[in-house]
């Protein structure tokens, strides 16, 4: 970790951090204090994608979540440099804060940018994107909510489209039920841009939450 990361931590952690506990339920209004759309992101890096999104979008919210400290420490570094007062970066498991810690239809939408793969087919049951995890996050994600992936691992890609699909609480937004083009507001990440030096083939998935049953 640079100087700078840690020196943002120590600042800024007591007025933009969250650490995920469990403990209780939050009030995203009292988190950011305003009453703006919320946008879970999880898993960010060093969180230049995410500081760029929230720079270009200042009418929406943006909870971050990651364990990596030194990306943590460089995310609040960008968001007060930036002068960005809409992001708040929290530290911990993300099933544990969207099953203990926020309420239903909190959320506005849900990013999830180039998660770990996990290649071997012996750990396919640790990649996040699996029917358990989007039934708990669609109990947190408003109707119309925007759930967006993107990968540069191909067959994470597929299982990611294959899930999501045949998910009842999500529609693709695509209306050839297929990938999505790279939409404008998310930036090109360092780590894509590696992966497309490589000769990957980089991914976007785009979902809604459809409108519950029975309203």
């Amino acid at each position: 970790m640079t100087a700078g990361q840690a020196d943002a931590l120590q600042r800024l952690w007591p007025l933009w951090g969250l650490d995920i506990d469990g403990q209780r339920v939050i009030e995203l209004s009292e988190l950011f204090g305003n009453s703006k759309p919320v946008v879970l992101e999880i898993g960010f890096g060093m969180g230049e994608a995410t500081a760029q999104m929230a720079a270009a979008d200042p009418d929406t919210n943006i909870l971050a979540v990651d364990v990596h400290t030194p990306g943590q420490g460089n995310l609040l570094n960008l968001a007060d440099r930036g002068g960005m007062d809409n992001v708040r970066v929290a530290n911990g498991d993300a099933i544990i804060l969207l099953r203990e810690m926020l309420t239903p239809d909190s959320l506005d939408g849900l990013r999830v940018y180039f998660p770990d793969p996990w290649p071997k087919k012996r750990h396919h049951k640790r990649r996040l994107i699996q029917p358990e995890f989007l039934t708990l996050a669609a109990t947190r994600l408003r109707p119309g909510a925007l759930v967006h992936c993107a990968t540069d691992w191909e067959p994470y890609a597929e299982q990611m489209l294959e899930v999501l699909s045949a998910h009842p609480d999500f529609e693709n937004t695509q209306a050839d039920g297929g990938f999505a083009p790279r939409p404008e507001f998310r930036p090109l990440t360092r780590f894509e841009g590696q992966g497309l030096d490589k000769g990957h083939v980089v991914n976007d998935l785009l979902f809604h939450r459809v409108p519950h049953q029975g309203r």
